[in-house]
């Protein structure tokens, strides 16, 4: 039990302590767009589900690779909000509460608003190329994917997870995470496991570009008086 506790410190302790304290401090009033997010997706998953809100959700939000870009790109926004059909709607808005939220008091909510969509917005645009490379290639998608509705919040939270476990030395739960998505492509092998794929190199890049700011940033020759962070203090 000792050595688990230790690796837990490890692993998320310096999560925990970033998000530890606004939370007692300012409760729920830390997260306002997450819970924002939640309501909106609770929101759009009742009336989607209605024989009247059905086609206007659809209209909205439903991006597919059938669609002309550019009415793709205006749909986007707002599919992030649009969970899958067929599955829960409560896993998807556990997992929105959980990431965005770690995410938007770790972060920021525009920064976090701006990874989630970076991440859907890289599954619309690999659908894209999937299905002009086609079911032969091995980043190939068959041509009926054309008209399945890409993931919706699901890649947004996976690109969160990833970009999290990297900025704060979560380095297992970030692998773990992008494992789990390469064995689901592998188990089955659909559109929105390919798309996970996409949104976890999508922010892989922006992990190395932020890397690279960070380097750039830094003094080359630190002098005497010379700070590092305080112990617990988030990475910048």
């Amino acid at each position: 039990m000792r050595n688990l506790a230790r690796w837990a410190r490890a692993e998320w302790g310096l999560l925990y302590v970033t998000v530890r304290e606004p939370l007692l401090k300012r409760h729920w009033r830390a997260i306002p767009m997450t819970l924002g997010a939640v309501v909106l997706t609770a929101v759009v998953q009742v009336v989607q589900n209605q024989s009247w809100g059905y086609r206007f959700v659809q209209d909205i939000g439903a991006v597919r690779a059938q669609d002309p870009l550019w009415l793709a790109l205006l749909r986007t926004p707002f599919s992030l909000f649009v969970p899958a059909l067929d599955l829960p709607v409560w896993g998807a808005l556990a997992q929105v509460l959980f990431v965005f939220g770690i995410a938007e008091i770790c972060l920021g909510w525009w920064r976090t608003l701006v990874i989630a969509y970076a991440a859907t917005l890289a599954g619309t645009l690999y659908a894209r190329v999937g299905i002009s490379l086609g079911p032969g290639s091995p980043f190939g998608l068959p041509a009926s994917d054309a008209q399945v509705v890409d993931t919706g919040p699901s890649a947004a939270v996976v690109g969160l997870a990833i970009f999290l476990g990297w900025r704060y030395g979560a380095y297992l739960t970030a692998g773990a995470v992008a494992l789990a998505m390469a064995v689901e492509v592998v188990l089955k092998d659909n559109l929105a496991g390919k798309e996970h794929l996409a949104a976890i190199v999508t922010v892989a890049v922006l992990c190395g570009v932020s890397a690279l700011r960070h380097r750039k940033r830094e003094p080359r020759v630190r002098g005497p008086r010379a700070r590092g962070p305080e112990p617990g203090s988030p990475p910048p």
